[in-house]
């Protein structure tokens, strides 16, 4: 004898259908997340580029400068649309530094970077041992299309300091090219404080207005 099969009621049939549609859903997105990490790895064509690879000796376009010391070229990093660039071995006084005021000689130094760089194509080359600051932003020396060191002119002009707190290949060049910019009272070293300084340089180095008390 046959048993009948027992009858299914509305309500039954619309939890049956959520509970089906919640396991596709699921399972949809499992799939998804499981592609795009895939990809990111590489597994369908060519895996993404270190740094190095990506930039190192390659040129772009300037599209914005930031600050004395930070530009922006034309190439997508990651989500943003641009790549940010901190000048490596230089530091130049704040303009745009949150609950920071603007700095003695930083419009000036932001000047100089922007007549320098902006809107011209120049050469990025990086430091193997340390691509990206705690900002993430890339660190590379600025090839101007001349073949000038961005970096080094800013402290040879007297436009910004040789960050001294990072080791970097050209960190004794540019020392040199600060203590000559010194010597000669250039850009922000003629009338320079003690409290203009960075924090790193305050009671370390001899200021010119310190020479002129003997």
């Amino acid at each position: 004898m046959k048993k009948r099969r027992r009858k299914v009621s509305s309500q039954e049939r619309r939890v049956r259908y959520a509970v089906r549609k919640s396991i596709y859903l699921l399972a949809a997105a499992v799939i998804i997340i499981g592609l795009i990490l895939a990809d990111r790895a590489g597994l369908f064509g060519l895996a993404p580029k270190s740094d190095w690879e990506k930039y190192h000796n390659k040129q772009f376009k300037v599209v914005h400068i930031v600050d004395g010391d930070t530009i922006d070229v034309d190439c997508p990093d990651g989500r943003f649309r641009h790549t940010r660039i901190r000048l490596l071995g230089v530091d130049t006084p704040e303009t745009v530094k949150p609950n920071t005021p603007v700095q003695y000689y930083g419009p000036e130094a932001k000047r100089f970077t922007e007549q320098q760089a902006y809107g011209k194509i120049v050469t990025l080359k990086l430091d193997r041992m340390r691509t990206r600051d705690r900002y993430n932003r890339l660190l590379a020396y600025v090839i101007l299309p001349d073949g000038r060191n961005l970096n080094l002119q800013i402290i040879a002009q007297g436009y910004g300091y040789a960050d001294p707190r990072f080791d970097h290949p050209l960190k004794r060049q540019f020392k040199l090219a600060q203590d000559e910019a010194r010597k000669h009272l250039r850009g922000l070293w003629k009338e320079i404080s003690e409290n203009s300084l960075p924090y790193y340089y305050r009671g370390k180095i001899k200021l010119p207005s310190q020479d002129k008390k003997f």
